[in-house]
Order: structure tokens, then sequence, then C-alpha cells
């Protein structure tokens, strides 16, 4: 039995005020991102059974804008989180598919991390706002991942979506 992990770089935020980071809202364009994200979820058929977010503003507008039909569980470590945190919260997780939500830095370097096969798309290495990793993972137990182990199935980022 194999498990599926999908990681997600929080949408485009809004810099238009002086808010602290951590209370950044998304932009327009950011809704729009999210809105697009939760319906290539649902064609691809990857219901997440359990999610890790941020708690941060922008990545719980993101993950409220995929209207899944599932709550977000909000980890405040998960912000602003290094790799090795951000896989320390996924070997706790017990859910068949789990969603990740968080920033760069980490996230981006946690899927590269990860990925046991970089897929052929020019912004994988720089993880953009929205982007969006499938892992399959041949594992019966979140706590054995480890790093090179996932491999790629898809990556998408918002501008791709319609």
């Amino acid at each position: 039995m194999s498990k599926t992990l999908i990681v997600m770089r929080h949408a485009k935020s809004s810099w238009d005020f002086p808010f602290d980071d951590f209370d950044r809202p998304l932009n327009a364009r950011g809704y729009k991102a999210a809105n697009a994200l939760g319906d290539w979820l649902r064609t691809q058929n990857l219901a997440p059974d359990e999610t890790f977010c941020s708690a941060a503003k922008r990545a719980q507008e993101t993950g409220a804008g995929l209207d899944l039909s599932i709550a977000l569980t909000q980890i405040k470590p998960l912000y602003m989180s290094s790799p090795d945190t951000l896989l320390d919260h996924v070997h706790q997780a017990k859910g068949d598919t789990v969603l990740v939500i968080a920033h760069n830095p980490g996230i981006g370097e946690f899927v590269e991390n990860l990925a046991a096969n970089a897929p052929n798309h020019e912004r994988f290495f720089d993880y953009p706002s929205g982007a969006t990793t499938v892992f399959e993972c041949d594992i019966t137990d979140w706590r054995d991942l480890t790093w090179s182990s996932a491999k790629v199935v898809q990556f998408v980022i918002p501008r791709e979506l319609p």
C-alpha cells in the first residue's frame, strides 16, 4: 500500500498594506489561484483525508479557497518552517492522502529533498506561489518517509490551470 502526499505553497499574497508578514492575506490573484487549485485537486481525484496548514493568514486563506470537504489543521510551526520541521509533522500524519500548505523557502526545499525524481518543469526548483507537488510514497506508515524516497507524480502551478 502506498500513501499520497500533496505539498502546496500558499497562493499569491498581498503586499498592498503594511501587514505583519504572518497576517498578510491573499491578493485577488491568490484567491483565484486557490479556487483553481481546489478544482484541479478534485479533477485529479485527490481528496486529502488529513491536512497540515500553516497558521499564517495567507496559508489559511489558500486552504479555505481550495473548498475541500475536510477541516484544515492549523499548525503554527509550519510558518516559515525548515524542511526538517515539515518532515517531522508529516511523520505524525495518520491519513492515506495528506495535504501540507506552507511557505518558501522551507516548502520548496522540502519538495526538493523529498523527491526521488524531479519533474521536468522549469518552475519546480523556485517553487512559486501556489506550486503543488503530488508525491506517491511507497510506505505504510508516514514515519517511514525519508529524503529522496517519494515519487513525483504531478506538479502544477496556478498559471497552468484554467
